[in-house]
C-alpha cells in the first residue's frame, strides 16, 4: 500500500489522481475536510470521481507523532509531499517546523516500519549556489550556507538533509526538485496565484527568470523513479527556464488578459519590500514580500534537468502547453 502525506496540495492531489488510475492501493492523509474537498474538486475537473473514492483517507499531521501511528500501518512506499510554502519572514519557525521536524518524523517512521522506499518532494530554492566558473546548477551544485536564503529554501534544505540522514540509516529513498509547478485546480493557492492574478490585471512585471514544469510531469516522474531501481539520488524536474514577463505575457495571452506594462525595477522592489515590512509590523498582516523574494524576482540562474531526462528518458511537456491546459481546465 502506498501512503501520501500533502493529498490536498497541488502535487499531492494530481498524484492520487495519477495512483488510483494506475490502480494503486493508496492512503492520504489530511488536516481538515476542506483540504480533502479541494482534492475531490480536481478529480471532478478531470471527470475522474469515481476514483476517488479509491483513496483512503486519513486524519493526521506530519507534525503530530502520535496521529502517524496508525498511517503508516500496512504501508510499503510513501510520498511525501505535504510542506509549507512561505516566503514571510514571520514563518520562519513554522517553515522549519513543518518541513524540517515534518521530514524527520517521516523518515523516523519509514524506519521504524521498514518502508521500501520514500519519495521527498523538495524544491529547486533548495539546490546550491552557483560559483564563478559555473553556468548551471546541477544537482551537484554546492549548497552555500553563506548565500543569500530565503527561510522556505533553508528548511527545504534542512528536510533534504534529514532523508539523507534516513539513507545512511538503512532507507532507500528518492529526492525531487521540482521548479515553479502550474497545474490545474489550485487557481487561489501557491502558483495558481500566477493565473488568477493576471486574471485580475496584476500590472507589474520583472526581468528574472527561473525554471518551470507542469505538475504532471512532476507526478509521472515521481511514479517513474519510484517503479525505478534508483535510491540515494535526488532529481531536479523542471521543463524550461524562462524570464517571469515571458510566462507572464503566455498566461495573459491564454486568459485573455490584460498584459502588464510597468516594470518593477530593483530600486522598486527595494521600497517595495520596506514598505511591506512597515505595513505588516503597524497592522500585523501577512507579508507579502520579502527582501529575499525582491532578490530572486531579479535573479537569471539556470537550472539543469539532464539528469532527469537521461534517467528517464524523460521528454518533459511545453510550459507553453502546460499553461494552455491549466487555462482550459479552469475555464
Amino acid at each position: 500500500m502506498i501512503l501520501v502525506t500533502g493529498g490536498t496540495g497541488l502535487v499531492g492531489a494530481h498524484l492520487l489522481l495519477h495512483l488510483t488510475e494506475n490502480e494503486a492501493c493508496v492512503r492520504a492523509i489530511y488536516r481538515s475536510a476542506k483540504g480533502i474537498e479541494k482534492t475531490e474538486s480536481l478529480f471532478k475537473l478531470y471527470k475522474k470521481e469515481h476514483l476517488f473514492a479509491k483513496v483512503e483517507w486519513l486524519e493526521a499531521d506530519i507534525i503530530e507523532v502520535p496521529s502517524l501511528e496508525t498511517a503508516f500501518k500496512n504501508i510499503d512506499y510513501v510520498y511525501h509531499c505535504a510542506g509549507l510554502i512561505s516566503y514571510d519572514p514571520n514563518d520562519e519557525n513554522l517553515l522549519r517546523k513543518t518541513n524540517i521536524e515534518g521530514t524527520a518524523n517521516i523518515v523516523n517512521f519509514c524506519i521504524e516500519y521498514n518502508i521500501k522506499k520514500l519519495c521527498h518532494v523538495s524544491s529547486i530554492a533548495a539546490l546550491g549556489n552557483l560559483q564563478a566558473h559555473e553556468t548551471q546548477i546541477t544537482e551537484d551544485t554546492e549548497w552555500n550556507p553563506e548565500a543569500p536564503h530565503s527561510d522556505y529554501a533553508i528548511s527545504k534544505h534542512g528536510a533534504e538533509m534529514e532523508v539523507w540522514r534516513g539513507q545512511q540509516e538503512g532507507l532507500n529513498v528518492i529526492i525531487v526538485n521540482p521548479g515553479v509547478i502550474f497545474g490545474a485546480g489550485f487557481w487561489n493557492q501557491g502558483s495558481g496565484r500566477f493565473f488568477s492574478g493576471i486574471q485580475k490585471g496584476f500590472p507589474f512585471y520583472t526581468n528574472g527568470s527561473t525554471a518551470y514544469v507542469g505538475v504532471t510531469d512532476v507526478v509521472k516522474t515521481m511514479m517513474k523513479l519510484m517503479e525505478s531501481g534508483i535510491t540515494g539520488e535526488r532529481f531536479i524536474v523542471v521543463a524550461e527556464n524562462l524570464p517571469f514577463k515571458k510566462v507572464i505575457y503566455k498566461i495573459a495571452d491564454k486568459l485573455n488578459a490584460k498584459k502588464p506594462t510597468i516594470e518593477a525595477k530593483p530600486w522598486m522592489l527595494s521600497i517595495a519590500w520596506r514598505l511591506d515590512w512597515l505595513v505588516s509590523t503597524v497592522f500585523r498582516t501577512k507579508r507579502t514580500l520579502s527582501k529575499y523574494t525582491t532578490y530572486s524576482l531579479n535573479s537569471s540562474e539556470q537550472i539543469s534537468n539532464g539528469k532527469i531526462k537521461n534517467a528517464l528518458d524523460y521528454e518533459f511537456q511545453s510550459i507553453d502547453n502546460v499553461i494552455r491546459e491549466v487555462v482550459l481546465l479552469q475555464k
